[in-house]
Parts: structure tokens; C-alpha cells; sequence
């Protein structure tokens, strides 16, 4: 199977648009790249229902939507029967892990997908930023040590782009048999979104990803697209990168049941 588990519900002009309409022209785009299933993945901090668990006023100034038109048209969609599955993308909060799961609760989700996008007010791939607050190496120890954290949680499925700390262009020779002793229980993004970014590198690195591989991590697929016609961009790439690391399957999820499938 070729999955791509990382997108969010946008009109082609980037606006919010919660819609079964938005999602068929995702579908659309999908099966024109031979795509066999894709996920939503919408940033929790869009949605009034989760105002309480931020504080910085990059998530709160978000805080606008209400979340049920995005489940009820992604649920209608799937009972159309295109291929598609409910999922979340929740920013990481440390010390709110008992509120965060209250607030996915009443929820039919397919998969949870966590992220690490700011550690104490300091952006991983924004600014002003972790790297350059601390340095390199301080930002990757706290970083990871985040990471960690969200993988015990229990509040994930998988993890989205797991090395983002390499996004300013930093990159450090790290013991990632280590990081991968930390992340038993979740699967981790394979994903193209990179390839785009000022770095231009597929996440994770290839050495992160073979330490996964040897430490039965498993792994799903990922354009992290904001709007249609991105759906599936470079996923084939994802997957040659996959393939190169030793794997042969790709986590498909129901329900937040993980099953292994073979990997297009």
C-alpha cells in the first residue's frame, strides 16, 4: 500500500474548509498519484474545544473553529466509502498529557498523530527558535527528551516528522540507537514535507530510520500537504527512503488498531 497520513483540510487558497467537498478533492488528487489512502491530520490548536490546553499566542490566536464539521466530514466521508481515515495532528504539551486526552475523547479518531513544534515558547521549526536560544546540541538533548515523553504518553500513534529539530539546518552526529530505545509503542512518519523546507532533507534521517528499523519501529507515510494538489507529493521518495532503511511494510491504522501492510 501507498499511504499518505499527514494533511490538512484546506480549499485550494489555503482557507480552513472542513467540508466533504474539500475532502473529494483530496480523494481526487490522491488517486491521480496512486495513492491508496490518506489521513487527516488537522492541528488541534484550530479548534475552540482545545483553548484551554495552550498558552503561546501562536496557538491561541488559532483557537477559532469548531471541531465537529471537520470529524462529521471526514466521517461521511469514509462512509461514502472513499479512502480516507480520521486523524488529529496534537501539538505535544508536557505536564497537560490528563487534559489533551480528555479533550480527543469524544472522538471517532482512526490515529492520533503527535509533533513537537515548540519546547518553553521557543519554536523547533519556527522563530525565534529553540536551536538558537540554546545552541545545537542543548536544543536536540531537549528535543528528544520531548520526544520521549510523547511516545510514553500513550496519547500517540505515531510521531510526525521526528527529527524536525534538524529544520535551521543543524545537524549533529546522534546516537539514535538511544532515541529509539525511547519510542516502543508508536510508529513514526516517513515523510516528503521536508524535501520543501529550507533544509531539503527527507524526515527522519537515514540513519534515524535505519535505528528504527533495527529497533521494530514502525513507520507510516507522509506529504504533510496544506492543500490538494500536494497530496502524495514525493511519498515515492518516502518510500524508496523507507525501502533503503530495511522496510517492507507500512502501518495502516482503523480505529487507532495498528495492522502492517506491504509497502507499495
Amino acid at each position: 500500500m501507498i499511504l499518505d497520513y499527514h494533511m490538512h483540510l484546506r480549499a485550494p487558497d489555503e482557507s480552513i474548509d472542513h467540508t466533504v467537498e474539500a475532502v473529494e478533492r483530496f480523494v481526487e488528487q490522491a488517486s491521480e498519484r496512486r495513492v491508496d489512502e490518506i489521513g487527516f491530520t488537522e492541528h488541534v490548536y484550530y479548534f475552540e474545544q482545545t483553548r484551554h490546553l495552550w498558552s503561546m499566542p501562536y496557538q491561541l490566536e488559532r483557537c477559532v473553529y469548531d471541531i465537529e464539521p471537520y470529524v462529521v466530514a471526514v466521517v461521511e466521508a469514509k462512509r461514502r466509502g472513499y479512502p480516507v481515515k480520521l486523524g488529529i495532528e496534537v501539538d505535544y504539551e508536557p505536564g497537560r498529557e490528563e487534559e489533551t486526552a480528555e479533550a480527543l475523547m469524544p472522538y471517532p479518531w482512526d490515529y492520533v498523530l503527535g509533533s513537537i513544534h515548540f519546547l518553553d515558547g521557543l519554536g523547533i521549526d519556527a522563530e525565534p527558535s529553540l536551536v538558537d536560544s540554546v545552541g545545537a546540541e542543548a536544543a536536540w538533548c531537549r528535543y528528544y527528551e520531548a520526544l520521549a515523553s510523547a511516545a510514553r504518553s500513550g496519547l500517540f500513534d505515531a510521531l510526525a516528522h521526528p527529527d524536525l529539530v534538524k529544520f535551521h539546518g543543524h545537524e549533529i552526529d546522534w546516537d539514535w540507537e538511544a532515541v529509539v530505545g525511547t519510542l516502543e509503542g508508536v510508529a513514526i512518519e516517513v515523510s516528503s514535507a521536508g524535501l520543501h523546507k529550507p533544509h531539503g532533507k527527507l524526515y527522519p534521517d537515514a540513519a534515524f530510520l535505519r535505528a528504527a528499523h533495527g529497533g521494530d519501529i514502525p513507520i507510516t507515510l507522509a506529504s504533510d500537504a496544506h492543500v490538494p494538489e500536494n497530496v502524495g507529493r514525493d511519498v515515492d521518495r518516502a518510500v524508496e527512503h523507507a525501502r533503503a532503511a530495511g522496510y517492507e511494510t507500512v502501518t495502516v491504522f482503523d480505529g487507532r488498531e495498528p495492522r502492517q501492510e506491504p509497502l507499495g
